[in-house]
């Protein structure tokens, strides 16, 4: 990865799972550029940041206009190119996500395809020109977007339109040499997590029934992460790869 240039969104403090693939990418050699949410985020994400050496910096709220065109536009003057992409990052209202899908008010679920699911097609396009000798767009995902997951609610429809749109995008760049993938992750305590009701039931539950007997880890997360940015995989695309210690193939509806 030495020389690849490589955007990360979504990093939220150490434990995030953006976090641990920015450090493999950053191991592996590539040159960084991070983005924050907010000035209360700054203080979590600056340090971690100044540990990888990133060059570019930048506040991304992908909801309000502009921050992520000017992320892109950063880039384009420091670099000119970019080799790959990780956007990890969704959101809903709490009032939205906490209760039944079908209690969901329409405000709540257009929010929540706007920050968790439009704002990956939005940064495809914008990084577009910046892969002219090709690339590699990443988002996460979760098992919730093909099975019903108890407490999972809203989520679960936006993060399948999500995994939708990976494959719509993948087939409109591959002839571009632009790869996109999505990673389904397993049940990982971060931050984005703790806002999901019964997640230690969820945990439990992998831990019990998945083929591997454990919960995944955000560095496990963070190295396939950087296989599907590596060279390892050009020929891969349009894939949700679970990294999930084997959990969905389990079948099961969760209670």
């Amino acid at each position: 990865m030495t020389g690849k240039k490589g955007l990360v969104i979504g990093i939220a403090n150490e434990h995030s799972q953006a976090w641990a693939a920015a450090r493999n990418f950053h191991a592996a050699g590539a040159d960084l550029a991070v983005t924050y949410l907010n000035d209360k985020a700054r203080s979590f994400v600056e340090p971690l940041a100044t540990a990888i050496d990133a060059p570019i910096l930048l506040p991304c709220d992908v909801a309000r206009d502009g921050q992520l065109e000017a992320v892109l536009n950063a880039i384009t003057q420091a670099w000119g190119r970019l080799d790959f992409v990780l956007h990890a990052i969704a959101w809903s209202p709490p009032e939205d996500l906490h209760g039944r899908l079908i209690d969901c008010s329409a405000d709540g679920f257009a929010q929540s395809m706007q920050v968790s699911c439009h704002s990956f097609i939005r940064t495809a396009k914008l990084a577009e020109p910046l892969m002219g000798e090709g690339g590699s767009l990443m988002t996460l995902s979760f098992l919730g977007a093909e099975r019903v997951v108890d407490h999972y609610g809203l989520m679960g429809p936006v993060k399948a339109a999500l995994e939708s749109s990976v494959r719509y995008l993948a087939h409109e760049l591959g002839p571009k040499g632009i790869r996109v993938n999505a990673i389904s992750v397993g049940a990982v305590k971060t931050r984005a997590a703790s806002g999901i009701r019964h997640f230690d039931e969820l945990i439990d539950e992998t831990e019990r029934k998945s083929p591997l007997r454990r919960t995944v880890t955000t560095d496990e997360v963070g190295r396939a992460a950087l296989l599907l940015a590596s060279d390892y995989t050009t020929a891969i695309t349009g894939k949700v790869l679970h990294v999930d210690a084997g959990f969905h193939v389990n079948g099961m509806v969760f209670h």
